[in-house]
């Protein structure tokens, strides 16, 4: 069987600590910033981690399982 490619969506989107966990984006950032908060738009900024029950298949797409 061939080599699977790894989705780039995912390359784009994911990161992977140096523990294995993997890091994500928050949402919510993008437009519409008049009407949010300085406090709230701040903590949109900071990176989470991706929920367990999401990991294996993000660990997939992206080549690593």
């Amino acid at each position: 069987m061939p080599k699977l490619k790894t989705k780039s969506s995912a390359k784009k989107r994911f990161k992977v600590t140096a523990s294995g966990k993997l890091m994500r984006e928050k949402a919510y950032r993008s437009h519409i910033l008049t009407k949010k908060e300085r406090k709230r738009k701040r903590n949109l900024l900071k990176k989470d981690l991706v929920h367990p029950s999401d990991a294996p298949r993000i660990k997939k797409m992206l080549g690593l399982a």
